[in-house]
């Protein structure tokens, strides 16, 4: 059953990042890129510091142990437990594929990536509760993107993202659910009367 799994991921692998959308393939290599993404990082932290103050500040730290503990959880256990390679480093696959992107090493599953975006995705999905849940989920959408992007440019396969999607997603519940307890997000009231 494992092996049918395997060379079923290996074959929507190929499926996907067989797909050739000019528009993807020039963009993808910068969307899934960690600078391609800095604006987006300093509205969030300029959001949550001017509208939550004290508690805007520290859901930022919340944010930053939220990708640390996925970025660990992905990277150090699971990836070295399992080591699985890459795609762009499996040989039978090298003739096959498309290669968008320097293939790298290290190991293939989980998805660090998918792991991380998903992990902060949720975190801030799950505090930001007092948002319309169609803009908190843009938050889960761009998590499954930049995802999907790392199996476009041939660095995972979609076991791989998914896994991580679903490692991260627990990571960023529990640490939303102790966030969400201990400080939670409330507004600053901001005194104007000048008294």
């Amino acid at each position: 059953m494992l092996a049918e799994l395997l060379l079923l991921d290996q074959q929507l692998f190929l499926w996907i990042n067989g797909l050739h959308i000019p528009l993807f393939d020039e963009l993808s290599p910068y969307y899934r890129h960690k600078l391609f993404w800095i604006p987006l990082y300093v509205f969030l932290f300029g959001y949550l510091t001017l509208n939550f103050g004290r508690r805007g500040w520290w859901a930022i730290v919340f944010a930053f142990m939220t990708f640390g503990i996925s970025d660990t959880a992905s990277s150090q256990w699971i990836k070295k437990s399992v080591q699985r390679l890459r795609p762009c480093n499996t040989v039978e696959l090298q003739e096959r594929m498309v290669e968008r992107v320097r293939c790298g090493g290290g190991y293939s599953f989980t998805s660090s990536h998918a792991t991380n975006h998903g992990a902060v995705a949720m975190y801030l999905f799950l505090i930001l509760s007092f948002l319309r849940k169609r803009w908190r989920g843009l938050l889960l959408l761009w998590a499954a993107s930049i995802a999907l992007a790392q199996v476009y440019v041939g660095v995972h396969y979609p076991l791989d993202i998914a896994a991580g999607l679903l490692l991260g997603g627990a990571i960023g519940w529990v640490t939303s659910s102790v966030y969400n307890r201990y400080v939670g997000l409330k507004r600053v009231e901001v005194d104007l009367s000048g008294a």
